[in-house]
């Protein structure tokens, strides 16, 4: 199982670089936080999941810093933090893009 993550910006038309992501896993009613990622230059964090966890189906979030992001670029922005919850179900990849806006935001399973 892998998770991995693309964030663009949709506002410029470009990747968003330095973009703070952390994934969480809930076990019972609490949010365990699994690890940290920073976006590469090309908007990617290409492996979320360590290696040394076992594939374990359940309930995730990806939470990504938004707002340093838009304050480094001097851009005012609704969002502080997006949050994305989703499930795995099996062992495969799960690549999970964000695309951003300083006031919207979209996301899907990509492949």
């Amino acid at each position: 199982m892998s998770v991995s993550t693309h964030v663009l910006d949709t506002s410029i038309g470009r990747p968003a670089s330095a973009v703070a992501v952390s994934l969480q896993r809930q076990e019972g009613g609490a949010w365990i936080e699994i690890s940290l990622g920073v976006t590469n230059d090309d908007g990617r964090v290409g492996a979320l999941l360590p290696a040394t966890m076992a594939s374990a189906p359940g309930h995730y979030r990806l939470t990504f810093d938004v707002a340093a992001y838009f304050q480094r670029r001097a851009a005012e922005t609704f969002y502080r933090e997006v949050t994305i919850d989703f499930v795995i179900t099996d062992a495969g990849h799960y690549h999970v893009p964000l695309l951003i806006s300083p006031y919207g935001y979209s996301t899907y399973r990509g492949g």
